[in-house]
């Protein structure tokens, strides 16, 4: 089978499509033939090490692993013995990552309890986008910041990947969301379903004054003395992505920030989950929550795709076609 490889961390360059050997399922796994993928900050920081501690659990001068790819969405082929939840030809999806990585292929193996139906409304290409940034966003607002119906919810980074994903489900927990976005995405993030779109080109809500009850970042670079300004009491800030910078800064001061007072700063790891994937089929279904892709690319222009990736410029999902993506 092909599949996307590396050997050495670098940029995109270093990506090579090669004939590898088609994996077989074990007791309690299954055999996915790849529809499509989709491509996350998660391939990037793995592939650039762009995050010294990347290498501390990867590999600390080349990846122990030589496979990238998260979010997969597909066909089961085969099943190892044990699996009963399957059958060859159901349409699934999940998140490899935990397993191994690998989703930039044509086929995959991965626990049977790690994949999820695919939703019926969906495209394969659609499906494969949900996964790390639909988790990210569901778990980021609803487990870490806790939100609430009538809470006043600011999502910056409101027209990628995760942002996207995050706009839609803050309204469906009945918050009043507002939106930070450039220009060229104010009306995106209005058709997905914002209160309010603040154009960050314009102004910089982080001194306008308004407050909010749950920030969610999945993208930004204010410092963290700001978005606590932004806060109102009682209020959260949540990290789900960002720079480098922005990501250390949370993860070694929010503490700091966060002592003496009733504001929190924390950040979001995303787990894989098939009770939240199932939680996403519902609002799928439901017509609350609805991909955005950006680009689509071939398997064999994975690279491009995760070049395009490193830009910063996407807006909403990027994603690989492995094979008739298009179907549901």
């Amino acid at each position: 089978m092909k599949a996307i490889t590396y050997t050495q961390y670098g940029s995109p360059d270093v990506l090579k499509l090669q004939e590898v050997a088609k994996p077989e399922p074990q007791a309690g796994e299954v055999l996915v033939k790849i529809h499509a993928a989709s491509v996350n900050a998660l391939d990037w920081h793995l592939l650039t090490a762009d995050i010294f501690l990347v290498r501390f659990g990867e590999g600390l001068f080349k990846p122990k692993r030589n496979r990238l790819g998260a979010d997969l969405a597909g066909r089961v082929e085969a099943m190892g013995s044990g699996v009963s939840q399957f059958q060859p030809g159901d349409a699934v999806y999940g998140d490899i990552e935990p397993f191994g990585s690998g989703a930039f292929a044509e086929y995959a193996v991965m626990p049977a309890k790690a994949l999820a139906p695919k939703p019926v409304d969906l495209t394969f290409a659609e499906a494969a986008t949900l996964p790390i940034a639909g988790l990210t966003a569901l778990q980021g607002l609803r487990d870490v910041g806790k939100i609430q119906a009538g809470q006043r919810v600011l999502i910056n980074g409101a027209s990628g990947g995760v942002g996207a994903f995050a706009v839609q489900i803050a309204k469906s927990f009945g918050a009043e969301v507002t939106a930070v976005c450039s220009t060229r995405n104010v009306e995106q993030a209005r058709m997905l379903g914002a209160d309010h779109v603040i154009d960050y080109t314009k102004e910089n809500f982080t001194q306008s004054g308004q407050q909010y009850d749950l920030i969610f970042a999945a993208n930004g670079y204010h410092p963290l003395s700001a978005y606590k300004r932004a806060l109102a009491p009682g209020g959260v800030y949540v990290m789900a992505g960002g720079k480098t910078r922005q990501i250390f800064d949370v993860m070694l001061w929010g503490w700091w920030h966060s002592r003496g007072g009733d504001k929190r700063l924390t950040n979001v790891m995303a787990h894989t989950s098939t009770p939240d994937l199932l939680m996403l089929n519902e609002l799928v279904a439901a017509g609350k929550v609805k991909p955005v892709i950006d680009r689509r690319y071939p398997l064999h222009q994975t690279a491009d795709a995760l070049r395009y990736l490193g830009e910063g410029h996407a807006r909403g999902k990027i994603v690989i076609d492995v094979f008739d993506s298009e179907q549901r």
